[in-house]
């Protein structure tokens, strides 16, 4: 309370400043008498002129508003500045001195400019306040909900999801922490790094854990378009990568592009023919994927649309309607490309190792993703708390961009998940006054895995390392590196041709050139002028030295290509290679630095219509957890190895254990079952956890 009359004072403080400063600077706006008065009267009547106008603001303007909610939007907008102006006249007139007059154009620029002083001031006052900050949202709930629908006490009865009174059960928000791991997470409560996630755990010594934590693990495309698709939609078959070609359509298919989001989400529900998660009166909030809800807010599938059912009040136009919000978040955006700034000059300067380019717009799109996306999808979250949604699921994305610069435990990304953690204690103290009990499930769809990018160490690229294998020309500097030598080598002895010539002399008849993608550390070679998926033998034929060269490779782990002998197999160095259908956790062959699952995960990519011709995937060290990224990464993901596999499922001990006896949870259509599972928990009476029986199934 204390903290709030303070900042009153400096509001009044700074706007009676403002009046002064534009009384000086506009001729048609005096606050002294035709016959001049000293500096002490003139202050005076600018600090009363300054705090009568701030109470009608407040008092008189919303009910001003609620009166011309029917006003066209474009009418009420040139009204606003009319309106405005006619509050500083009043509170002019108010003035029991009689002093201080404007003419009515003028009063219109002096009331605007009071305004957004004064928003400015009391946001940057407050920028820190988390309780002035929930009240803001408090109050933007309300108009979302309109008249006649209380906040409730808090005790469950409410209005329901259509806006109607009654009881409800307990509703959940899903929270997607994008790219924390279940070790990063568990190192950042240990450094006291997520004092609210601590104390869920019941690691802060203030009472018994509230929640369980639960690793699972990824398949082997490690990245939020797979498993988020598989989480919301129950699905991620045919998902290979974050980029993969597809040789009917002649196109890339990239799961952050809205074309393609929308696509796979299409191709989602038609296979599961469910709508997904959220289809119960649920919103999505800053996700890739609908999952079905009817309330949407930056969603990527439906981004591109342009009809008006896929709008929501709780995105970008709600938000920012508000002056304070907008003032918050552009403040906070400017310091976070400020300190993003700092960062990089400061890492160049210690010469730190590994790093990327940080340049060019990444300080302005780093900026957007932990400050913008934050606050628009926290301000969704609260207001559909406030409107009593039964489901809310939101991906928070902030980590996952800072890591993928400054490396998954670099002092950057801690203080992402500093901020990460005050955003759900937000979340959690609003909870305490919506109008149903509501229960918060952390989660992550992926985890980040450190190391060097492939260019880094090696001096080219995934692409040019396939091209130098094919026989196709390279850049000079690739050329001239240890691997690319190799590589050409390779390819004049597989031809039988002196090591001396010139292949460029020698190049065997141009074909269409090779489709090379990355998705973190994992690599997709496809041929686009073939309309099949190329078997080995056929790759052999084409090109005998590319399969050798990339399998022995120092900086591949291994591959994965069609035999028309044995199905699947893998190639690895030495000239390993083993049919996919014999590896499994007890004889993993090559894939046994990669963990329990690397076998399945592998068997079950080799089934989708779309998988490469060849799949690669990097190099990846079990003491260090390091990998190696074929994009411009430090901290990655994408493929198998390390830490990126395994992500984390924060969730209340109310709810049922995700899994039983020991099991383990694999893959995210087994989450997707599990989410499914709480969620109709929630529809009836809960039943106790002792008196459960035990289920051996993990869902």
């Amino acid at each position: 309370m204390l903290s709030g009359v303070w900042r009153s004072i400096a509001v009044w403080a700074v706007s009676t400043l403002t009046m002064l400063l534009l009384a000086g600077a506009l001729p048609d706006f005096q606050l002294q008498s035709d016959t001049g008065d000293d500096a002490t009267t003139i202050a005076v009547t600018a600090a009363f002129g300054a705090g009568a106008f701030g109470l009608l603001s407040s008092l008189v303007w919303p009910l001003l508003v609620r009166l011309l909610l029917l006003v066209p939007a474009l009418v009420l907008g040139l009204l606003v500045f009319f309106l405005n102006g006619s509050l500083l006249l009043l509170a002019l007139r108010l003035n029991p001195s009689g002093r201080g007059e404007a003419a009515p154009e003028t009063a219109v620029v002096v009331a605007a400019v009071m305004s957004a002083v004064a928003s400015a001031t009391g946001a940057a006052l407050a920028v820190r306040d988390d309780d002035a900050y929930r009240r803001r949202l408090y109050r933007l709930a309300d108009r979302r909900r309109g008249p006649g629908r209380g906040r409730g006490t808090g005790t469950g009865i409410g209005p329901g999801p259509d806006g109607h009174a009654g009881p409800a059960g307990p509703g959940t928000v899903f929270v997607q922490l994008d790219g924390v791991g279940h070790d990063v997470l568990l190192a950042a409560v240990a450094k006291g790094l997520m004092p609210t996630v601590a104390g869920w755990l019941g690691h802060d010594g203030a009472g018994p854990a509230t929640h369980r934590l639960t690793p699972w693990r990824t398949d082997w495309s490690s990245q939020t378009g797979s498993s988020q698709l598989g989480i919301l939609h129950g699905t991620n078959h045919d998902v290979p990568a974050f980029r993969w070609y597809e040789k009917e359509t002649r196109e890339v298919m990239v799961c952050n592009r809205p074309s393609s989001a929308s696509e796979l989400q299409r191709r989602a529900v038609e296979r599961t023919g469910d709508g997904g998660l959220l289809t119960a009166g649920g919103a999505s909030r800053g996700n890739l994927f609908s999952g079905g809800a009817g309330q949407l807010a930056l969603v990527l599938s439906v981004s591109a649309r342009r009809d008006r059912s896929n709008r929501s009040r709780a995105g970008y136009f709600t938000y920012f309607s508000d002056p304070a919000n907008a003032v918050r978040t552009a403040m906070s955006f400017v310091a976070e490309v400020f300190r993003e700034i700092g960062q990089s000059v400061r890492a160049r300067l210690r010469k730190e190792r590994p790093r990327v380019g940080r340049g060019g717009l990444y300080p302005f799109i780093r900026a957007f993703a932990t400050v913008v996306e934050r606050d628009v999808v926290v301000a969704a979250v609260i207001g559909d708390m406030l409107a009593g949604r039964p489901a809310v699921y939101a991906d928070l994305v902030a980590y996952d961009e800072v890591a993928h610069h400054s490396g998954p435990r670099s002092r950057d990304a801690a203080k992402v998940l500093e901020r990460l953690d005050r955003s759900l204690a937000l979340i959690a103290r609003v909870a305490e006054h919506a109008p149903r009990a509501y229960r918060i499930v952390v989660l992550s769809d992926h985890g980040q895995s450190p190391g060097e990018t492939f260019l880094g160490r090696y001096g080219l690229t995934l692409g040019n390392l396939v091209r130098a294998g094919c026989g196709l020309p390279v850049p000079r500097r690739a050329r001239r590196t240890h691997s690319g030598a190799e590589a050409r080598s390779a390819v004049r002895a597989a031809l039988r041709r002196p090591v001396e010539e010139s292949a460029e002399e020698h190049r065997p008849p141009r074909r269409s050139e090779p489709v090379v993608l990355a998705s973190g550390n994992l690599g997709l070679v496809s041929f686009p002028d073939v309309p099949h998926r190329m078997s080995k033998e056929e790759i052999d034929r084409r090109h005998p030295a590319l399969l050798a060269t990339l399998a022995n490779h120092p900086g591949i782990g291994f591959l994965l290509v069609r035999s028309e002998e044995h199905g699947g197999v893998v190639l690895a160095a030495h000239g390993t290679e083993i049919p996919v259908d014999e590896l499994d956790d007890e004889h993993p062959g090559p894939l046994a630095d990669f963990g329990p699952g690397a076998a399945a995960a592998v068997r079950r990519t080799h089934g989708f219509p779309h998988v490469a011709d060849i799949m690669v995937n990097s190099w990846y060290d079990p003491v260090d957890g390091e990998v190696l990224a074929f994009e411009e990464q430090i901290g990655s993901h994408g493929g198998l190895g390390g830490a990126q596999g395994r992500p984390f499922l924060l969730s209340p001990v109310a709810l049922s254990a995700p899994v039983r006896d020991g099991g383990e949870l694999v893959g995210a259509e087994q989450v997707h079952r599990v989410l499914r599972r709480w969620l109709r928990e929630s529809d009836g009476p809960q039943v106790p956890q002792a008196a459960r029986r035990p289920d051996r199934r993990a869902a």
